[in-house]
């Protein structure tokens, strides 16, 4: 092949790759934000969030009341989570120390997609991690129970790998729920405390 055919192919290729590159990052950024604006702005009108029947970390059975008479951050992870879940958890604790006192009526939902792993007793040691919020609220239960809430929020989540090593792909979303238990907003999971706080105390007056 002439040396100039070569480098013709060899650029095909090479915007080919590019190409998809770009559409795999447009299309898993779509499936994450799908329900949601990814500027936080959603009107609350989106079917998001539901009954559930789960188990908090003291063992203790919870349903959706929980969320009654509070203002709530509802996230997905787990506790054998490497990076986002307590990269999570930080922003979240800065989240609310930016919003000093308007933080008194919010509490921090993280609802486990690993129940095989994630007992209750697991997530009570998990979230005592230094760094984290206080008062975080942990919740498991059955697959089937992990399941039905993760269907209510629209949480996508999968298993990755066998035997003791897999891991779970699961969505980066936080659901912010108002005292009624409905779903008011939504917070990209690269929004930053600050821009947070913000996005949080303007839907708080909006009631």
């Amino acid at each position: 092949m002439p040396r100039r055919s070569i480098l013709l192919f060899a650029a095909a290729c090479i915007v080919i790759a590019a190409t998809l590159a770009v559409i795999t990052v447009v299309v898993v950024t779509s499936r994450e934000q799908a329900a949601v604006e990814a500027s936080g702005g959603a009107t609350g009108t989106a079917q998001v969030g539901g009954p559930f029947q789960l188990v908090d970390q003291d063992g203790r059975a919870v349903d959706q009341t929980l969320l009654d008479g509070k203002w709530s951050l509802v996230f997905f992870g787990f506790t054998y989570c490497p990076d986002y879940c307590p990269t999570t958890l930080n922003g979240l604790a800065a989240t609310k120390a930016q919003m000093g006192e308007a933080a008194k009526d919010l509490q921090i939902v993280f609802i486990s997609v690993d129940p095989a792993r994630d007992t209750p007793q697991a997530l009570k040691d998990y979230l005592a991690s230094d760094g984290f919020p206080e008062g975080v609220i942990g919740l498991t239960g059955t697959p089937e129970q992990v399941a039905a809430a993760a269907k209510a929020y629209r949480a996508f989540y999968e298993k990755v790998g066998e035997g003791d090593a897999y891991t779970m792909n699961h969505s980066l979303t936080v659901y912010l729920m108002g005292p009624d238990g409905r779903f008011r907003s939504a917070l990209a999971h690269d929004l930053g405390p600050e821009r947070s706080a913000q996005l949080i105390e303007r839907v708080m007056k909006r009631g």
